[in-house]
């Protein structure tokens, strides 16, 4: 079985506004919803758990009534870790593989999702990813420092599939450990556990300002 955990429970402080993001208006639906027709669509995937904050429960329950592959909600943690443990313990005890994705990038394809799965059935993880196209430089104070061989540099992205058991675990030692990581690769990597890339062909857009917004818009009329 393969559950899909969508989150929906950022804070969109750089938004610029009060509002949940996943729950903008894009084209004249919820920012998540795009994600959840995906997923949605895709035949490998047998159900979807939703993470959103509590206080926007009604709003969630209304755009997951459009898709009956919705069966269980969970709430939003203090850290993306947190909601993303928070889904994993709604999924059915059936689940064998787990696809986490941002609800905020809704250029997500079912091809892609069912990609990531493939990858996590046949090594343990399957994790969105384009390759790094500008040149890198790190600096101090808006100094730089050294320039970065961008050969070797990928930018992750969602969603990020991995065997059930073994996403669980990595996320147990983190909340143990007290530690905080940004994806579920991270969390696999600190068992030492190999992380497997699986390439976006497209441009996998996370909205995070209202210029992200604009340009989601852009896209997604361009695919009607």
């Amino acid at each position: 079985m393969v559950t899909a955990i969508v989150l929906a429970a950022g804070r969109s402080s750089r938004m610029g506004g009060t509002q949940n993001k996943q729950f903008l208006e894009l084209l004249g639906k919820p920012i998540v919803w795009y994600s959840l027709a995906a997923f949605q669509d895709c035949p490998v995937v047998d159900a979807i758990v939703m993470v959103r904050r509590p206080e926007y429960a009604a709003e969630a329950d209304r755009v997951a009534r459009q898709f009956k592959k919705v069966v269980a909600f969970a709430d939003g943690g203090a850290e993306r870790q947190n909601s993303v443990w928070n889904g994993l313990e709604k999924c059915d005890p059936a689940t064998e593989i787990v696809a986490v994705h941002d609800g905020a990038r809704p250029m997500v394809t079912p091809g892609l999702i069912e990609a990531t799965v493939v990858s996590a059935r046949a090594s343990g993880t399957g994790i969105a990813a384009t390759k790094v196209v500008d040149t890198i430089k790190e600096a101090e104070d808006k100094v730089v420092t050294r320039t970065v061989d961008r050969t070797k540099l990928w930018a992750v992205q969602t969603p990020q599939t991995v065997r059930y058991e073994l996403l669980k675990r990595a996320y147990r030692q983190v909340l143990d450990a007290g530690v905080i990581v940004t994806d579920e690769a991270a969390a696999v990597e600190r068992l030492g556990e190999r992380v497997h890339l699986v390439e976006t062909p497209f441009l996998n857009l996370k909205i995070t300002t209202p210029v992200d917004l604009q340009t989601a818009e852009a896209l997604l009329r361009l695919r009607l």
